[in-house]
This record gives structure tokens, C-alpha cells and sequence, in this order.
């Protein structure tokens, strides 16, 4: 009972700091809460943090998959579902459990994850494939599901509710909020949420135990943990609670077996049985990971499939090695009275991504689209891609800010490695575009008025009105101290107020495809 606790009470705190970190609009998510995401396997795998990748494989070792069942906010998610569907379930279903054994589906398992490697490997070869592996990968799928669904679930509640109580009683607790949305990502965080919440409705971690990659390894992982649940035969009475109740259909109470690949240590069955016939402890090794028949011999066939995970198991260690050594091998670890109207986003022939990101190949290596970055810039400017050549990855708009100089929240948030840890110093000479004018659309160039609202919030001194051949000031840029951060863009006021013609600045940024240090 105590286990069970703990293991509950610590995967509520986990998933409650990794859910506000997605949809906090304040800041103080990450300042508190950042090194969460840099617990998930596949992020840490892609930025080359060896020691984190390490400290799971050896805690699976130890006891199983703990990881899944408190760090992995999309397995504790389909353990709420699991709950809420036991709600509706008959009063006997919910008595006597509602699971069974099920057999593992080793061939759908193996082929997935395969299929995941493939895509990890080849992301590292410079071709789009990390942002497809992610469609599957946990921690990217549930951060999706947070920005995108739950998120403007939060805003319509806050905004609702919240912010007009606020309002009435001359507080400001509570105020407006608004969350960035990418309909294709809204779309894709749907489907996967219904994926998953039929899995867990159904089969509780049916998902976790069939698609999710991390899942399958830490099951090869899990098969040999020296502490685990073992069934002690003397105690038990064959009543199957243990089974009913195990959301991983994992325990088999006719053979007196616990399939541990696919057991998540949630510590269920130990307060199920009522015989206190399962108790977590070490195993024994002379039963590392067969079937063994009551007159104690041992099942050929559970032995050839054991024998086979290994073989498995080993495999995927390789290629997973591979993925990690390369990964680590590419890094280098108005008040007035004129209606006011957005402006519409710049259509740019090289996109913008961030400082620190090195430039669009190291982006499209590591990205895994969880959208973190996304949801706590401060400012506004990072935007997911719609693009198919950078979908779900971070590119910059300046359509409704800009990237100030002293901000480093993107490089401080990102599991991944997608951001090389950055100072204000290194950025303001982090070189990520430059920007070009458009005099056609210019307000200093075509009517004569003295604007040069580029040039004085410029914060690189980059650009200057020069008296030109018509006799008026026009902007000019120096592309030598210009470092793309848009402040020109941001504050350009065409396409801001019908009276003046065109529908976005006159001034953007082209992005650079590999940034450089000016």
C-alpha cells in the first residue's frame, strides 16, 4: 500500500509541473520546472546527455518501469483515463477489476520501434525524419496534447470566467490570457489523444505496451530488474484479483507469472491481492525470464522467446548507441484613435529559427516538436512550422514581437539539445538573418514621412536613414552588425492601419541556414 502511494503521489506532482510548464503564460512554470522535461528518455538521447540516459537504463535495471508510471506525463495520463473509465464501468467490473491477461504483441512492438530508430537515424542524416519518429514518441506527443488541447481549454476557462470575476472585484489575480494555435498541430494533438484515451479506456496501457517506443526498450530493459513483483505460490488462492486488476494485462495468474516487459511497476496488484501473495523484491536467478511449469520445468517455447527479446534487446541497444553517438558527434554539445489591425506574416524565401540552434540542420536533428519552446517564449516570436520540410519545428515571426536580446528562455526549456545554452552577450552576436527593406512599402521612401522606426528600435545600431536621391530618408541596412533579431520588423507600422498601404512590414528578416558569430 505504502509503494503504491508514494508511486501515485509522485506521478501526480510530476505530470501536474510537466502540464503547467506547457501551459503556464506567466514564466514562473520555467523557472521551476525546466530540468522535467530533461528526464525524458528520447529528448535526453538527442542532446547527448549521456548521464540521464544512464540513470534510466540503471533504475530500470534495478526496479522496472518506474520511469513509466511517475516521469512519463503520457503514461500517467493513460492511468487518469484508465481511472475515469472505471467510473463507468459496472459496480462488479469495478469490485473484482476489469483487465485480463493479454499476450504481448511482440511483432507490432519491434516493428515500431525499429521503425522509430530508422527515423531517429535518419534525422541525423540530415533528412526530416526526427519530427515524424516524434508522432509516436511520449513526451513530444504529450506536449502537443498540452499546448494545443488543453491548453485553450485553460484560456477559455481563465478568460471565461476567471479574468471577468477578477475584473468585477478590481483584482488582478486572475487577467486575459492567449494561447498560440497551429490547426494542423491541433489536428495531430487530437488524433493522438483519441489513440491513446481508446487504448486506456480499453486496455489501460495498451498504448504504452504496443506503440510507444520508450515503452519497448525499458520492457527489454525491465525483463532482467532485480526487484519486481513476484507471485508467491504458497499464498496465492488462484482468485485472479491481481490479473483484474493489472492495467498492463501483464500477470498471467494461471502460470503464476508477471510478464516484465511490459509491467510498469504501478504497484496495483500488490494492494489487489488480499492473500499479500505478491510482494516487490528481488528475483530470483535461476527464473530470470522463463515460464516455469509446476513441476518445475522449464517452458521451451517462453525460453526461445526469451532467448529472442535478448537478441532483440541488443539490437536495439546498438542502433539506440548509434543514434546517441552520432547525436552527440553533431552537436557542439495606440491610444489614439486610428483603428489598429495585425499585420499579416512576412512570406520569407529562408526561415528564421532561433539563437543557439546553430541553423536549420541541427533544428531538423534534434526537434522533436513537443512545442515547449513554442508555448513559454515571453515575446511571442517562436511559432511552430507548417511547412513540410520543418513541421511542428520552431521558426520565428515577428509578426507580434520580437527576439530581445536578453532573452534565453528557449535555450533554458528545450530537452532536446535543439538550443545550445546561450548568454546575452553570446546571443546579441548570435548572427540568425538579416534584414532587408522593401522601399515599394517603405512609408520614408514613397510619402516623404519622417518614420525611421526601424532604425531607432533597432537594439545592434544596424540600420540608418540616408538621405537618398529623392531627397528622402530611407533605411539602410548594415548586414555586417544586423543579427536578425526583428525589432525592425515588429515595429514597422505598414500593414498596422488601412491608411497606410500594404498588409505587412516593409522591413523583414531572411533567415540564415547556418548561423554565424559577428
Amino acid at each position: 500500500m505504502l509503494l503504491r502511494f508514494v508511486r501515485t503521489a509522485l506521478a501526480v506532482l510530476s505530470v501536474l509541473a510537466i502540464t503547467f510548464l506547457f501551459i503556464d503564460v506567466t514564466g514562473v512554470a520555467a523557472e521551476y520546472f525546466s530540468w522535467l522535461p530533461r528526464l525524458q528518455l528520447v529528448p535526453a538521447l538527442l542532446s547527448g546527455a549521456f548521464v540521464t540516459v544512464l540513470a534510466i537504463a540503471v533504475v530500470t535495471l534495478l526496479c522496472g518501469r518506474i520511469y513509466c508510471s511517475v516521469v512519463c506525463p503520457l503514461g500517467i495520463l493513460q492511468d487518469v483515463i484508465s481511472r475515469v473509465a472505471a467510473l463507468f464501468s459496472s459496480r462488479t467490473k469495478r469490485r473484482i477489476g476489469r483487465f485480463h491477461f493479454r499476450p504481448a504483441r511482440s511483432v507490432v512492438r519491434n516493428v515500431l520501434l525499429g521503425l522509430f530508430v530508422v527515423l531517429l537515424l535518419l534525422g541525423l542524416a540530415d533528412v526530416w525524419a526526427v519530427t515524424t519518429a516524434s508522432l509516436i514518441e511520449p513526451y513530444s506527443a504529450y506536449g502537443r496534447i498540452a499546448t494545443s488541447i488543453f491548453g485553450p481549454a485553460v484560456e477559455w476557462f481563465n478568460n471565461s470566467v476567471l479574468a471577468p470575476w477578477a475584473e468585477s472585484h478590481d483584482s488582478y489575480a486572475f487577467f486575459r490570457i492567449s494561447f498560440y494555435i497551429n490547426v494542423s498541430i491541433v489536428v495531430i494533438a487530437a488524433v493522438t489523444l483519441v489513440v491513446v484515451g481508446v487504448f486506456a479506456w480499453i486496455e489501460g496501457r495498451g498504448y504504452c505496451n504496443t506503440v510507444c517506443p520508450v515503452g519497448t526498450v525499458l520492457g527489454y530493459l525491465s525483463r532482467f530488474a532485480l526487484l519486481r513483483p513476484v507471485i508467491d505460490t504458497d499464498k496465492c488462492n488462484g482468485c485472479r484479483s491481481c490479473e483484474r486488476h493489472c492495467k498492463a494485462s501483464c500477470i498471467d495468474s494461471k502460470t503464476h507469472t508477471i510478464d516484465m516487459s511490459r509491467c510498469v511497476d504501478c504497484m496495483d496488484c500488490l494492494t489487489a491481492c488480499r492473500q499479500h501473495a505478491i510482494s516487490f523484491k528481488l528475483r530470483k536467478k535461476e527464473l530470470p525470464a522463463y515460464k516455469v511449469s509446476h513441476d518445475g520445468e522449464i517452458d521451451a517455447k517462453s525460453f526461445s522467446t526469451a532467448d529472442g527479446g535478448r537478441r532483440h534487446f541488443l539490437s536495439v541497444v546498438g542502433l539506440a548507441s548509434g543514434a546517441l553517438v552520432a547525436s552527440a558527434a553533431t552537436g557542439k554539445l495606440d491610444g489614439g484613435l486610428t483603428a489598429v489591425h495585425p499585420k499579416r506574416p512576412v512570406k520569407r524565401a529562408v526561415k528564421v529559427v532561433p539563437p543557439g540552434a546553430q541553423g536549420h540542420t541541427h533544428v531538423a536533428q534534434h526537434c522533436v516538436g513537443c512545442q515547449l519552446c513554442v508555448q513559454n517564449c515571453p515575446n511571442g516570436v517562436l511559432r511552430a512550422s507548417s511547412d513540410l520540410d520543418s513541421f511542428m519545428q520552431p521558426v520565428m515571426d515577428f509578426t507580434d514581437g520580437y527576439c530581445a536580446p536578453q532573452c534565453t528562455v528557449c535555450s533554458e526549456v528545450c530537452p532536446a539539445g535543439v538550443f545550445h545554452p546561450l548568454d546575452e552577450a553570446l546571443k546579441s552576436s548570435t548572427k540568425v538573418g538579416g534584414a532587408v527593406v522593401n522601399l515599394d512599402s517603405c512609408i520614408s521612401a514613397t510619402q516623404g514621412v519622417d518614420c525611421g522606426s526601424c532604425a531607432s528600435h533597432c537594439p545592434s545600431e544596424a540600420i540608418t536613414m540616408v538621405e537618398s536621391d529623392s531627397g528622402r530618408l530611407i533605411p539602410v541596412v548594415d548586414d555586417a552588425a544586423c543579427i536578425g533579431c526583428g525589432a525592425c520588423e515588429f515595429h514597422c507600422p505598414v500593414g498596422t492601419v488601412d491608411s497606410i498601404k500594404g498588409t505587412s512590414s516593409a522591413i523583414h528578416v531572411e533567415g540564415l541556414e547556418t548561423h554565424r558569430t559577428i
